[in-house]
């Protein structure tokens, strides 16, 4: 057995690691003791990395612990030390692990204890510190990574695991990425921190808990993050089939068109479209006014800029008010065909399980809103207007993909958390919101360009904007969007009322906004105005969740494949791919306090691109869609 000591807060803890059959006995009598007094033990894992699903992922370390020891199981070391892990994770009842959801899935798939057993008995301490304080340290919050709040709660000096094993690895000439792969099992340091993260965990966790019951955040909220975090592994555990041969060929036209973006931006003097002051100072060397500027004072030059000077709107689509201007759109182009290939090309392409699988990360709660993000293959930052990327995603032989996704989801929770009565009756009568709301303020006549601005001034309500950001969006002069707010204020007071109502308890709740989940989102102090875009985008979400799982008591989480903020993608078998689709809609489709959130269930063809391969009318591109049609051919399969 080997003994590493520590002090933390005072008190001296032991680490132990196991080296021989009677190691692992006392190891179990630690267990037993453990089980049959109903303990709450800590738990982590030490891995060769993030790639949980590569075919050359191995688990290294399973490490168990209370308050005051630890021990280290060497995976690694053979068959002896797996099954002692293993049967410690299925026989203890209550287990803690900070960011469950990666431990979790590396046990299912490289230990062998199911997900589904697991999963009930682990809290996840992340999740009890996101629901404190939603915001990472960095933006002021209390923290959410495990050091941060052992160093505020448990002993200032805590180790950071992470930070001082990279000091480790590059002594043994590796890097952050390389390192937990490389280096010796046997390594003290190594050894040592692997034990201490289960103690901290174990330390920290009464603290966290305590801190939400004073707050007042029910244990049914906890309780329900649980078990959303339970269903996205499951989503992330299925992964999804990826067309190997289409990527390699969008990976190289990725590039290409990078390339031809770039050489086009060379033409106005700038060498790189990732220089921003380069290409700033060719914008004003071309005649453009640049106003806006970075925390450093440089001139900005970010994506919203670009947009505008390119008469582009947020979804890349012309907006008719300017001359586009040429380098704009060119330095846009390189760069998103270059982020594409890397975050989403490369990934599809190299990031694969033996099947041909691609699991991307779901983070079920992420954001200060606790809106799910998706991490190795980040679909939701996809445009609407896209399906190159799309197209690499297809269904397994003898499905088809779907799609259900709620109709205008955050402004019929706006209505319905502001209770305005003009838009709840448009709601009610199925009226296009965005028709009736341009009708409202222009009359009958109104133009394309009303109901446009009409929708920006709902959204910007939504999602915080003022009038500059959408001026900037639309193009239309800031009086003139300026105009439209006021009118847009005048014919639905109700969303007015409501957002003096929900900033006035913010600021006496210690600026904290408190959703009818009663979760808890903390504002800054100089954005207030934020509150009723952190409301309606964390209710939407929890909306989504609550969908999920009623989908998962029905039995239709294996259909699933991601959650993509308002939008459910699966697929099923060809015969009843129909039924399942509705089966989702009718499932996600809910009332909200009387506002209907109607769903929008949609069959594609072999790859998830189908759905977008439309034309502007709406309809399925044909020759597109032949090629779709065409593979089911190939396997002897209807489309």
């Amino acid at each position: 057995m080997k003994y590493f000591p520590y002090t933390i807060a005072g008190e001296e803890t032991m680490t132990r690691v196991p080296e021989t059959a009677a190691d692992l006995d006392e190891f179990r009598r630690w267990v037993e003791r453990k089980a049959i007094a109903g303990e709450m033990v800590g738990f982590d894992t030490e891995t060769t990395g993030l790639d949980t699903f590569s075919p050359t992922y191995r688990l290294r370390t399973a490490q168990f612990g209370d308050a005051r020891e630890a021990w280290v199981i060497c995976v690694e070391l053979g068959s002896l030390f797996a099954e002692a892990a293993r049967w410690a994770l299925l026989t203890l009842p209550r287990l803690v692990a900070h960011n469950a959801p990666f431990d979790l899935l590396v046990i299912d798939r490289h230990l062998g204890v199911p997900l589904a057993t697991l999963a009930p008995r682990v809290t996840d301490s992340k999740i009890i510190a996101h629901l404190f304080d939603s915001r990472p340290r960095h933006e002021g919050g209390y923290g959410l990574r495990l050091k941060e709040l052992c160093a505020k709660d448990v002993d200032p000096s805590a180790p950071d695991t992470q930070e001082d094993l990279t000091a480790v690895f590059r002594s043994i000439g590796e890097t952050k990425a390389t390192g937990w792969r490389k280096i010796d099992i046997h390594h003290p340091i190594y050894l040592q921190y692997a034990g201490l993260d289960a103690i901290l965990v174990s330390r920290w966790l009464p603290i966290g808990e305590a801190r939400l019951r004073k707050a007042g955040v029910r244990q049914a909220l906890v309780d329900f993050e649980h078990r959303v975090m339970y269903v996205c592994a499951l989503m992330e555990r299925r992964g999804m089939l990826v067309d190997q041969e289409y990527v390699r060929g969008l990976v190289d036209r990725l590039w290409e068109e990078a390339e031809l973006h770039a050489s086009k931006a060379k033409q106005y003097g700038v060498t790189s479209v990732n220089a921003p002051k380069q290409v700033a100072d060719a914008l004003v060397g071309m005649g453009e006014k640049l106003t806006e500027r970075t925390d450093s004072g440089a001139l900005k030059v970010d994506k919203s800029v670009l947009l505008d000077l390119a008469d582009m709107d947020q979804q890349w689509q012309p907006r008719g008010t300017r001359t586009p201007n040429p380098l704009a759109d060119a330095v846009l182009r390189s760069k998103r065909a270059g982020k594409w290939r890397t975050s989403y090309g490369l990934v599809m392409r190299d990031d694969v399980d033996v099947d041909g699988r691609l699991h991307a990360n779901i983070n079920s709660l992420q954001a200060r809103t606790a809106r799910m993000s998706i991490s190795r293959f980040p679909a939701q930052q996809l445009p609407s207007s896209d399906w190159r990327v799309r197209r690499g995603i297809i269904a397994d032989v003898g499905h088809r993909i779907f799609s259900v996704d709620y109709s205008a989801v955050e402004m019929r929770v706006l209505a319905a958390l502001a209770d305005e009565r003009t838009m709840k009756r448009a709601i009610a009568e199925g009226r296009d919101l965005h028709d009736f709301t341009a009708e409202l303020i222009w009359g009958p006549d109104f133009t394309k360009a009303h109901r446009k601005m009409g929708k920006g001034v709902g959204f910007g309500k939504v999602y915080g904007g003022g009038a500059a950001t959408l001026s900037r969006q639309t193009g239309a002069p800031i009086d003139e969007v300026k105009v439209a707010i006021a009118a847009y204020d005048r014919v639905y007071p109700g969303i007015k009322r409501y957002s003096r109502e929900v900033q006035r308890k913010a600021r006496a709740n210690g600026y904290v906004v408190i959703t009818p989940t009663g979760r808890r989102l903390p504002l800054d102090r100089d954005r207030v105005y934020a509150a009723t875009n952190y409301a309606v985008q964390s209710t939407a979400r929890d909306v989504l969740c609550q969908a999920l799982l009623n989908m998962h008591d029905k039995g239709l989480t294996e259909y699933l494949l991601l959650p993509i903020h308002d939008e459910c993608l699966g697929s099923a078998p060809v015969d009843i791919v129909e039924e399942v689709a509705r089966e989702v809609g009718e499932t996600m489709r809910m009332d909200f306090f009387g506002v209907p959130l109607d769903t929008d269930p949609e069959v594609g063809g072999r790859s998830w691109g189908s759905l977008y391969m439309k034309d502007a009318k709406g309809k399925y591109d044909d020759a597109l869609r032949a090629r779709e049609d065409e593979w089911y051919a190939n396997v002897g399969l209807a489309a």
